[in-house]
């Protein structure tokens, strides 16, 4: 069997366990928060590992919360991200306050992750399909000449909407044969009254519509994207203003970077099920509704790890 490890990001989860951090709101009927169900599914999907990447000022709660529980139903590992992780030569500004991205947070894991592996938010629930899919890509013998070969679990946007506000997602361009061809950044996606999509301006004239393919942060990477990462990450640095303290290395310009100079090709792997999360306060009551109502449907059991 293939190993294939799920990288979780949960470095941005807030230090007051407990104290209405939304990441660890309790969501099911015996205090599950929505990483529990993802790591069931990626176990039943055929990942065996887990990589948490937190800050080392939460490690101790964040193995009290759920580390404990996960740690006996699968193996898991910690690393972790913080502002002054950088490459030697490069010191942090003083006025920044927050690590540097997803980017950053990823490449955490060179050295741990030798493997072909996921990466998923910790506060979005993805459902089994997108588990199943990639994971089976991960596995596969895949077809691409690229350098880097990857995937990406694509929802479909009417499937990823809130109720309560606008939502951002990376809207993607996939081409005839399933590739990504690029991925923009728009915020502020909503479904009118008539059925279309409002968003606010994104730089592009492209037409958003409800079977839009948007990413949901879910991807599938081989280990040598790591050492993209590491190279990258230091170009990124450099590049940076001086006096720009807010600037992030994000996966999705990264790996939009990779496809536009030839050197990646993602495939898009389309995922009916509906993602939900709690972006706003008053998501959390129909969270809450949807895994009462899954768990009544039979797809997870009520005492999730028994």
């Amino acid at each position: 069997m293939k190993n294939t490890t799920l990288v979780i990001m949960a470095a941005g989860i807030g230090s007051r366990f407990g104290g209405g951090i939304k990441q660890l709101e309790p969501m099911g009927p015996n205090g599950e928060i929505i990483m529990d169900y993802s790591i069931y599914d990626a176990k039943e999907a055929g990942f065996n590992k887990v990589v948490c990447i937190i800050r080392k000022d939460i490690e101790e709660d964040f193995r009290e919360i759920i580390g404990k529980r996960i740690e006996k139903v699968i193996d898991v590992e910690y690393v972790f991200q913080s502002l002054d992780d950088l490459p030697e030569g490069f010191k942090a500004p003083a006025e920044r306050k927050k690590p540097w991205g997803t980017g950053q947070a990823v490449l955490c894991c060179k050295g741990v992750v030798n493997e072909p592996f996921a990466v998923i938010n910790a506060d979005d629930y993805y459902g089994k399909e997108a588990f199943k899919k990639v994971h089976d890509y991960l596995v596969g013998e895949g077809t691409s000449d690229k350098k880097y070969d990857m995937c990406m679990a694509g929802f479909i946007l009417k499937n990823t909407l809130s109720e309560n506000g606008g939502v951002t997602r990376g809207v993607c361009v996939v081409d005839e044969n399933d590739y990504l061809a690029k991925v923009v950044e728009t915020g502020g996606l909503c479904m009118t009254e008539d059925g279309k999509i409002a968003h606010e301006d994104n730089g592009t004239d492209m037409e958003i519509t409800p079977e839009q393919h948007v990413s949901m942060n879910m991807w599938g990477f081989t280990p040598d994207f790591l050492d993209e990462l590491e190279v990258g990450f230091k170009e990124f640095l450099q590049e940076i203003p001086e006096g720009e303290v807010k600037r992030e290395y994000l996966l999705p310009s990264i790996v939009d970077q990779l496809i536009q100079s030839g050197d990646a090709s993602v495939k898009v792997l389309e995922t009916k099920d509906k993602w939900f999360g709690v972006t706003y306060k008053e998501d959390k009551e129909s969270v809450v509704l949807s895994f009462k109502k899954l768990i009544a449907d039979g797809v997870y059991p009520e005492n999730l790890w028994g």
